[in-house]
């Protein structure tokens, strides 16, 4: 599983990007990866302190999202 994120730097809003944190486990249901996405999410925006999260999902591995 993967979580998808829309980063926006915190000194330009405007300025938007997206992003993907891998999870470690594999072929688990999507709702692990929600049970899961909070604490990778919290450690992903301690590594990156001018980026917001502006919104995030989860998704299959080897499946190409279309958006957010």
């Amino acid at each position: 599983m993967l979580i998808l994120l829309s980063v926006c730097l915190l000194s330009q809003p405007a300025q938007c990007h997206e992003d993907r944190i891998p999870m470690a486990y594999e072929g688990t249901s999507p709702f692990a990866c929600l049970r899961h996405a909070q604490s990778a999410l919290a450690v992903w925006q301690e590594a990156h302190p001018d980026l917001h999260v502006a919104r995030w999902r989860c998704a299959a591995r080897g499946t190409l999202p279309k958006d957010l």
